[in-house]
Parts: C-alpha cells; sequence; structure tokens
C-alpha cells in the first residue's frame, strides 16, 4: 500500500516552485481578513470573480462595508475559522494576526495569500488584465507585484483588436472537433490562429 504524505515547503520571496492556476470561484466561500483599503481591493477582486465573500475585522472601512453581496462582520480574528473557507486573504497591519491566519490556512489545507507578504502565502495574485473570455495574468512569484503590473500593461497593448471575435471563433471550432470525437489537447493551433487574425484583420480593413 502506497502512503502519501503532505510536503510542508518553505515559502519565501525566492520560492520558485510555482504552478500556475486559473480558479473557479462562483459560489465558493472566500475570507478577507482585514477591513482597510487593502482588503477592499482584494474583496472587489473576489466579488468580481463570484465568489460568496465575508469581511472579518475589528474595523471595517464605510466604502468596504457596504459592498453588495458582501458578508461583514466586525470583530477580532477567530482561531481555526480559515477552515471554514476554501480560499483566505489576510490583508491587516497586525503581523501576529497575519501569521496566524497563515498557520491556520496551512493546517487546516486552505489557500493563503497575506497581502504584501511572500512568506506568509501559500498562493500568491498575479497582476491581471481582462479581456473576456480571455485574461492575461503575471507573477514573479510575490518578489515584485510593481514588475508584474508593468509587464501586465505591456502585454495588454500587444493585445490583437480582434481577440474577443478570436476567441469565440476558436471556441466553435474546437467544440465542432470535440462533437466529432476529435481530441484537441494535443492539436498545433498556431497556424490556425495567426490565419485566423489576419482575416479579421483583412475585415477592419477599409
Amino acid at each position: 500500500m502506497t502512503t502519501r504524505s503532505r510536503r510542508t515547503s518553505s515559502l519565501g520571496p525566492t520560492t520558485t516552485d510555482v504552478y500556475p492556476v486559473v480558479l473557479r470561484l462562483a459560489g465558493r466561500p472566500c475570507l478577507v481578513v482585514g477591513g482597510g483599503q487593502v482588503a477592499q481591493r482584494k474583496v472587489e477582486g473576489l466579488v468580481a470573480a463570484g465568489a460568496e465573500v465575508t469581511v472579518v475585522a475589528p474595523e471595517v472601512e464605510a466604502e468596504l462595508a457596504t459592498l453588495a453581496g458582501v458578508t461583514v462582520e466586525e470583530r477580532a480574528y477567530r482561531a481555526g475559522e480559515v477552515a471554514d473557507y476554501w480560499l483566505v486573504i489576510a490583508a491587516t497591519d497586525d503581523p501576529a494576526v497575519q501569521q496566524a491566519v497563515f498557520d491556520d490556512g496551512e493546517r487546516a489545507g486552505v489557500w493563503v495569500n497575506a497581502a504584501d507578504e511572500p512568506a506568509r502565502c501559500s498562493f500568491y495574485l498575479p497582476a491581471v488584465h481582462r479581456r473576456p473570455p480571455v485574461s492575461v495574468a503575471v507573477s514573479t512569484g510575490g518578489t515584485s507585484p510593481a514588475l508584474a503590473a508593468w509587464l501586465r500593461d505591456r502585454l495588454a497593448e500587444a493585445l490583437p483588436d480582434e481577440l474577443e471575435e478570436m476567441a469565440a471563433v476558436l471556441a466553435a471550432e474546437r467544440a465542432e472537433l470535440q462533437a466529432a470525437g476529435v481530441r484537441t489537447d494535443g492539436r498545433d493551433w498556431t497556424v490556425r490562429i495567426d490565419r485566423l487574425l489576419a482575416e479579421l484583420e483583412a475585415r477592419r480593413s477599409p
């Protein structure tokens, strides 16, 4: 019989063993510990993703407290409560609280991000540019959020005007192939995408 054990890694600013993913948070319970401006930005991002957000902090700024669809509890963080959530963000100015939230998350197997503290994160938040259904995300592993944001903006400028239409056409073609029993995961789409972009650009030309 094979026994699996959970590996505990030392997380910090130089961590390179990250595995980028895109999370589906719609309907999932998420916790934000903190009630200031940083917490508000994190809450807004979670709400935009459809998460069910609870905010816990002794004091919560008025604008954050009035965000639609957010449950606000003005109180101190309770030890171990991260176990009731799928994902947690700690955004306080109290190092002891930040550490407690992270430690609780490690024990409960819950993902935790501590704002601006890579050593207290089990996941990092990338800099994101959204043009639905496409999202472009850049991460520096928590080492430099400013660099991640700079790179995101440069990439956003390089995106074609036809991006949304390209995504729709390619999604339809992929679905058609799958319906015919053709696997698409190993297919080389490069030539098709280049041709599609050229076709769409030509249609827009006067």
